[in-house]
């Protein structure tokens, strides 16, 4: 076969080509189209986690597990290689709180609180009258710019999300993400979903905070500050049953500040309220920050001591008594008082807190109570203490 003198090539070479070039077409779409699978079920995949992990956090009933969750949870569903969480706590009031509450802080080395929103690292200088709120930064990673951001950065860090959490138009904090990934959080990557994310998470920690906060209020005193007898109530059976498997003392003063009628006589009932917030005061310096101080009504306090047998329960109850009766208690510039308490201190030794812990709960307090009576009756400015049988 010779070719023609126009060149063409002949009819089945053209027929051939074009299924070539449609084979190959056909193979890319297939290819285009096992890639757009494979992404949907990827994404759907990755909604499916997130949905769960929405519903595990609206359900956190408390903030250790609602913090532990997100630190838990959020790295493995979003492949992200850090996750820290920022919040506002100007007065530290949540702190504080959450310390009440026995929070462990330690146990949450990527929670970070700052006391003013310049603190949070978001350039809050972005805001215009389009876009009145925050909106979240992502950017390459700077050791130096975000050390205070992500304080336990993993080796290889590179691209970083500082997201603000909002309530209300109101910036409670921010949820910082990481990757080791230098392009999966650039500043024209779209946003919608991990501020979507991060609008239930600054929902549940709103929430939880409250709720926290209304537990700590219906839990304490609120003339002294220091626990009231709901809390002490619940927290001896905690105990009680912790010393029981754990083997150890614990110990329990009973504390009544010495003629306490006398002092309202004199001063008023608003002297007397003075009085009674220097004492707890005074008792709670004394303390470690594992003890228990609660005011059980009246001039009456009560303290629980983790970990402390009879002897060392004494000492304290004897530092205790010298702090209050040793200097006067300035009321004003004009008038100040001279205040003792009386003290009866029981003790619960290692063995002792078999059976049930309601009745040994209530029989302690008891023994403490008969011994706080003893002191009055010897003269009252003493300690007097007592081992169970």
């Amino acid at each position: 076969m010779t070719h023609t003198a126009t060149g063409k090539l002949p009819p089945n070479i053209d027929h051939a080509d074009a299924a070539h070039d449609l084979a190959a077409e056909n193979r890319a779409l297939r290819a285009r189209m096992a890639y757009l699978l494979e992404q949907a079920e990827r994404n759907h995949s990755i909604m499916t986690r997130h949905q769960a992990f929405d519903l595990e956090i609206v359900g956190a009933s408390n903030f250790p597990e609602l913090v532990g969750t997100i630190f838990r949870v959020l790295p493995v569903i979003s492949e992200l290689d850090s996750v820290t969480l920022t919040l506002i706590d100007e007065d530290a009031d949540i702190r504080t709180v959450m310390l009440k509450l026995d929070v462990v802080f330690e146990d949450f080395p990527d929670l970070i609180f700052v006391e003013t929103l310049d603190e949070l690292g978001l350039d809050l200088a972005r805001r215009t009258a389009n876009a009145p709120t925050p909106r979240p930064l992502l950017g390459m990673y700077d050791r130096q710019r975000h050390a205070h951001t992500f304080p336990n950065a993993p080796v290889g860090l590179q691209s970083v999300a500082m997201v603000p959490l909002l309530r209300n138009k109101r910036i409670i904090g921010s949820l910082n993400l990481g990757s080791c990934d230098p392009t999966r959080f650039t500043p024209s990557l779209g946003t919608d979903f991990i501020e979507h994310m991060a609008s239930i998470i600054a929902i549940c920690l709103e929430n939880v905070i409250s709720n926290e906060m209304l537990k700590y209020i219906g839990l304490t005193d609120s003339l002294t500050g220091v626990y009231n007898r709901r809390y002490i109530d619940r927290r001896l059976l905690e105990e009680i049953a912790r010393a029981r498997r754990q083997q150890y003392p614990i110990s329990f003063m009973y504390i009544d500040i010495d003629h306490f009628k006398r002092v309202n006589d004199t001063v008023g009932h608003g002297g007397g309220d003075e009085v009674l917030r220097e004492v707890a005061a005074r008792i709670k310096n004394e303390l470690r920050t594992s003890d228990a101080l609660a005011r059980f009504g009246g001039e009456e306090f009560v303290v629980l001591l983790i970990d402390a047998n009879l002897e060392s329960a004494a000492f304290v109850a004897e530092r205790i008594r010298a702090s209050v009766a040793g200097s006067m208690i300035t009321l004003s510039p004009e008038l100040q008082l001279s205040v003792t308490v009386s003290i009866g201190v029981a003790c619960l030794e290692v063995g002792m807190a078999e059976g049930d812990p309601e009745v040994i709960a209530r029989n302690l307090i008891e023994r403490a109570d008969g011994l706080l009576y003893d002191a009055k009756e010897n003269g009252r400015n003493r300690v007097i203490s007592y081992r169970a049988e």
